[in-house]
């Protein structure tokens, strides 16, 4: 005759049973949104985000500018417009400091 379970340990491996499965759905979703953020960034990596035309890397300075050559944007990342601003120069860093006194102001 076989030993007989009591409830307590059957509860014990139901909750085990469904802690591994909880974890396993974590996992899956983490997997999944990783896999979708690789596609986006393939998908708008270096597009304008005003016209969706590819962007192009620009130097001016020391500082690589993204722009768009269809509608003319030009687009920067972090930090870049403070670096253009210091190393623009007389005439460029006032050109440069009107512009960053647009975005200062809101």
């Amino acid at each position: 005759m076989a030993p007989k379970t009591s409830s307590n340990e059957e509860e014990f491996f139901a909750a085990e049973e469904i802690e591994k499965k909880r974890k396993l759905a974590f996992k899956q979703a983490q997997e999944l949104e990783a896999k979708q953020r690789r596609e986006l960034k393939a998908l708008h990596f270096m597009k304008c985000p005003k016209c969706g035309m590819n962007l192009h890397t620009l130097k001016k300075g020391t500082v690589e500018v993204d722009s768009c050559f269809n509608c003319q944007g030009v687009w920067l990342d972090a930090g870049e417009l403070e670096a253009l601003l210091a190393g623009g120069g007389k005439q460029g860093g006032a050109v440069m400091g009107a512009i960053l006194n647009l975005f200062k102001g809101k």
